[in-house]
């Protein structure tokens, strides 16, 4: 079953007397419990994908559903509340409030839907216990590593059961050691929880997590390859560093 459908995808800029095609006719779709990667060289249209798969822009042309509703082409008002309701985000910045401690952060999103954060205790003790940071709960930001905050905000993700995350190089602040971490986090949370999962990342390492990876160049979808979950780590790897050496020649 689909979560997430996108047609005939374009995105042009103008700038002076200048029109740049950020995506040229993408079709894209996601489906339920599924793991995808995009990559792609830097200015091939990854971000300007993720941006407009989450709502937080409209396409020049072309339509996104978002569990069978139309996410493109809606005022301001109804794509927040889309948003709010059926995507969680995850950033490279981690985005916490600094102010909050981890479970404060991790319910934000419940307080800012004006729901009652004591309905998700059961929720919340869970998410804590996911991302294994239930003795680190009540820490600020300022007294967590990067991989801890990743961790937040990666609960904080999860915490209103959205229909998609839409991660945006969530491994690309982290040293290797803590990018593990996270990027085993996300395919965990995909495998337990059903949790539907796209993200845009520069490393293949990231991106041999998922189940498929598509290939982006110049505002097109040139590749796509499907990663079956009984190969090695090495193998996957392999198979997706190959195609972008490919790209870039």
């Amino acid at each position: 079953m689909s979560v997430l459908e996108a047609k005939q995808l374009y995105k042009k800029y103008v700038l002076g007397e200048l029109t740049v095609n950020a995506l040229d006719g993408v079709d894209f779709q996601l489906e339920k419990g599924e793991f995808v990667a995009i990559m792609g060289p830097s200015g091939s249209g990854k971000s300007t994908l993720l941006h407009l798969i989450g709502g937080l822009d409209n396409p020049t042309e072309g339509s996104v559903l978002l569990v069978n509703q139309p996410l493109s082409g809606i005022n301001d008002n109804a794509a927040t509340l889309a948003r709010r309701h059926n995507i969680g985000f995850i950033f490279q910045f981690f985005n916490l409030v600094p102010t909050l401690n981890a479970e404060e952060n991790i319910l934000l999103p419940i307080i800012i839907d004006g729901k009652d954060p004591n309905d998700y205790k059961a929720r919340l003790d869970g998410l804590l216990e996911l991302v294994g940071l239930s003795n680190r709960r009540h820490h600020r930001p300022d007294q967590l590593s990067g991989g801890e905050q990743q961790r937040v905000a990666i609960a904080r993700a999860l915490i209103t059961k959205p229909s998609v995350v839409l991660a945006d190089e969530p491994t690309g602040n982290l040293d290797s050691k803590s990018g593990k971490i996270i990027m085993e986090l996300l395919r965990h949370s995909c495998d337990k929880l059903r949790q539907s999962i796209v993200e845009v990342t520069h490393d293949p390492r990231a991106a041999s997590y998922a189940d498929r990876v598509v290939f982006l160049r110049d505002g097109k979808i040139v590749e796509e390859i499907i990663l079956e979950k009984k190969l090695p780590f090495t193998h996957r790897l392999r198979k997706i560093n190959t195609i972008l050496e490919r790209l870039e020649q």
